[in-house]
């Protein structure tokens, strides 16, 4: 993967300085959960989408963007990293309307949306209450929102783990804790380019759902995605492929503004 250039501030919450990596880790043509899990997933979920106005929620270089709007969705997407939209606007296509924007302070019309969406985003923003108020407000009434999270209850930044017990040939996942909230540093490139970091934000999944019902929002379905992967042959594959199985990836809530 090709090395950002630009050094972070600390507490960086916008993934502009990571602009030009993310674009390639999530290319259309790389061989990503992005393409091989969400995206598809996250059409099925959202069902026909044709002739809806769907808002991306801080949609990066605007891969879920393009993929609603050839699915036939009218498109706007907001991101807070300038560099991302840049990206996302040279690639087009020229109809799908990209903003600069802070998810908890977009400046669009009240419930001028049928849809949005915030795939793997969520956990990365710091003012989650704000930012579910700003999407109840550009939603209209029986409006969708689609939120895609890392799962919240199996993969806690720096307090969860794979580890291997050799005497049942068992793959398992070690959970140091979950229902305190945390935030934590990520290092985009360990041990190549040790200072370009981003921040995560855990919470447990009982927060996500606290939060969006304060903003009106309903509950309406729930998925874990696991992960499309085969280990190579050996003596933990079948281990392995067994817990990829067990223990999901991904996260989806699909719910619906009252």
């Amino acid at each position: 993967m090709p090395r950002p250039n630009a050094v972070p501030r600390k507490q960086e919450t916008s993934w502009g300085h990571v602009a030009d990596w993310y674009h390639q880790h999530v290319s259309e043509s790389a061989d990503t959960y992005h393409e091989n899990v969400i995206k598809p997933n996250l059409l099925r979920v959202l069902g026909d989408v044709r002739g809806k106005r769907v808002l991306d929620v801080a949609c990066g270089e605007g891969f879920f963007s393009r993929a609603l709007h050839s699915a036939g969705a009218i498109v706007t997407g907001a991101d807070i990293a300038p560099e991302l939209i840049k990206i996302a606007t040279q690639i087009g296509p020229s109809d799908i309307t990209y903003i600069v924007a802070p998810a908890e302070r977009m400046p669009l019309s009240d419930e001028s949306f049928d849809m949005a969406v915030c795939v793997l985003a969520l956990q990365n923003i710091k003012n989650l209450s704000g930012t579910l108020a700003q999407v109840a407000r550009v939603l209209k009434k029986g409006g969708e929102f689609v939120v895609v999270l890392n799962h919240p209850c199996f993969r806690i930044l720096r307090d969860s783990s794979w580890g291997f017990d050799n005497a049942t040939n068992t793959q398992f996942r070690r959970l140091d804790r979950y229902l305190s909230e945390s935030s934590h540093e990520i290092q985009m490139h360990p041990g190549s380019a040790s200072g370009v970091t981003t921040m995560s934000y855990h919470r447990p999944l009982q927060l996500y759902m606290k939060e969006l019902a304060k903003h009106g929002f309903v509950l309406v379905a729930l998925e874990e995605w696991i992960s499309n992967r085969v280990s190579e042959r050996g003596p933990k594959a079948e281990a392995e492929d067994r817990a990829r199985k067990e223990f999901p990836l991904f996260l989806m809530l699909k719910t619906r503004k009252q």
